[in-house]
Parts: structure tokens; sequence; C-alpha cells
């Protein structure tokens, strides 16, 4: 008698165990194995656009048939190539190395290589290009810096095509100015040469708020200088591949009012073999998370690419962007 009543508890227990077995799958089917593996290629590990390409996986993820991991890459070239050749399936893409990219012009006019199977699919953030004075420089307007001590950056950095695509729309050389160093941004060297006076300007390109910006505002009593200036008006207006910009008042203390500026939008850029469904799905994934992403940071708002990228002359959009 005990041994019965032992083997049906025995049985009963393996019953239990198996049904919520059953049950568990069934609650939570394994989609995400046969899901659809989007590749995304963005900047460095630490830099804003892999933190964008980080959330906005998230959001692609969130549909059971897709899932999406982000690719670091050291610069935008890497990550036009694998797009290109089909080894990324979106990426995050600044417009003006874009706009290099498809024409065959600034870094890439020595490159053999054909950009054009490259779609656009949405902008996602301005990346505004700033001029940072010290306070001892009596620089009030962007004409004011000639003259002036100043960092142009590390050849080849977007700081130092920044620096020659203002000095181009101004008519400006090197000897327009008493000195013009060209220091990276990193190893603290260019904070180093401003805060000791080395320097009198130098140009900061990046989202906003900026900690760090900020720290050296207050360090140095430093202030951001307008650029609501004629020739950079008509920069904007005949160049694509750039877009006007304001930050807002307060952004920093020691800029109470708000500063006009200019800077390059980055886009997020898949190529023509990325079937319908799937762009469908990681548009959807974006536009109806923009308040998700704005939370993350106030910088990402995210549109269409047709509303707005002057780029469309030189990139088409991807043909589910204007259905």
């Amino acid at each position: 008698m005990t041994t019965g009543i032992k083997k049906m508890n025995s049985s009963l227990i393996r019953w239990i165990f198996c049904s919520l077995i059953v049950s568990f799958l069934f609650a939570f089917p394994p989609l995400t194995v046969n899901a659809y593996e989007i590749l995304m290629g963005t900047g460095e590990s630490g830099s804003f656009s892999h933190f964008a390409g980080k959330n906005i996986c998230r959001l692609i993820s969130m549909d059971r048939e897709l899932s999406c991991k982000t690719i670091s890459a050291p610069n935008t070239t890497h990550n036009l190539t694998n797009l290109r050749s089909g080894s990324l399936d979106i990426a995050l893409v600044d417009s003006q190395m874009l706009r290099d990219a498809l024409t065959n012009s600034g870094y890439f006019k020595f490159l053999d290589i054909n950009y054009d199977n490259l779609r656009s699919l949405a902008v996602l953030y301005t990346v505004p290009i700033v001029l940072v004075a010290r306070n001892d420089a009596k620089i009030s307007t962007l004409d004011d810096v000639k003259g002036k001590r100043i960092n142009a950056g590390a050849p080849l950095s977007l700081q130092h095509l920044a620096a020659e695509t203002i000095m181009g729309a101004k008519g400006w050389t090197k000897k327009d100015f008493s000195l013009v160093e060209n220091l990276p941004t990193n190893q603290s060297q260019e904070t180093l040469a401003f805060s000791s006076g080395t320097t009198q300007a130098i140009l900061h390109i990046g989202v906003h708020p900026d900690p760090m910006l900020q720290g050296l505002l207050k360090r140095t009593k430093a202030k951001l200088i307008d650029m609501d200036d004629p020739d950079i008006e008509k920069l904007v207006g005949e160049d694509g591949a750039f877009t006007k910009a304001t930050i807002p008042a307060g952004t920093y203390p020691t800029t109470p009012e708000e500063v006009n500026t200019f800077g390059t939008q980055v886009i997020l850029v898949t190529s023509k073999d990325l079937d319908d469904a799937t762009a469908g799905s990681i548009l959807q994934a974006i536009l109806e998370n923009k308040e998700t992403l704005k939370k993350a940071h106030p910088s990402l708002s995210p549109v269409r690419a047709s509303d707005t990228s002057k780029l469309k002359g030189e990139i088409q959009p991807h043909p589910v962007v204007n259905r």
C-alpha cells in the first residue's frame, strides 16, 4: 500500500513538473531564436553615437521578429563600407561624411568605392558645431575670431573638418590667425592649451547638454559664441550636409542667452537590399517611440529622412520612408 502511494506521488510530481515546463514554454515562446538579427554600425564605445545606437536597438528588439546588435567602429568610413557590402544592415552616419562618400569628395576623394546602393531611413539627431571663446579674448561674433589664437583640431578629425569648412565659408586662411594649433580633443591637450590661454578659441562638436563642456566653461569662465553669420547662413543654404542649430538659453551658466549656430545631422542609413518589411519595422519602432528616445537624451528626436534631410538629391530614401 505504501509503495503504491509513493509511486502515485512520484507520478503526480512528474506530471506537475512537466505541466509547468509546457506552460512556461507557451507563455514565453522562444521567438528570439528565429528572429532576424539586425546589425547596427555606430561610433566607438563611449561615444554619443554608440549610446544612441544602443537605445534604438532596444526599441527594435521589442519586435519579436527582430533582434538588434550594435557594432562599434573607429570611423564612419568603416561603417559605410560595411553597410555597402552587406556586413551591416543599418548604421548611424554623419550627414557630411555621407555626402562626401556619395560624391567622392573630402576623405572619400581617393577611395575608388561606389556607395550608390545606400538608402536613408530617418534623421536621428543634430550635432551642433559651437565656437567656444575665452572670456578675455574679446570675441563676441564669429568675425572677432580673425587674428586670434585658435585650435583647429587634429588633422582628419571632425573638428578639423569643421574648422576648414568655417574658414572656407569666411574666405580665411591660416595666415588670418596669430596661431593655429592642431591639438586633439583627447588626452586633454586641447583643454590644457585653452585653459592656460595658449589658445583663445576652440570648436566643440557634439550634442547638448555636455557635462565635459560644462566643466570647461565653468573652470575657464568661457562662453559659447553665436554664429548667426551671413556667410554661415549661405553655407547652410547651399550645402545639404549642414543644417541650422540652436543651443537653448541657459543650457550653460556662462551663456544665459540662446546661441544660434549650425551643424550636421546623424542619419540612420541602410542599403537598397534591406527588405521593405524589415525596414518598415525598424522605422516604426523608432517613430512610435520618440518620447522614449527623448527621455534617454533631449537631442534624440528622430524624424523621417524624407521630411528634413537636404541630402535627398544625393541619397535616395528607402521605399518605406514615403509610405
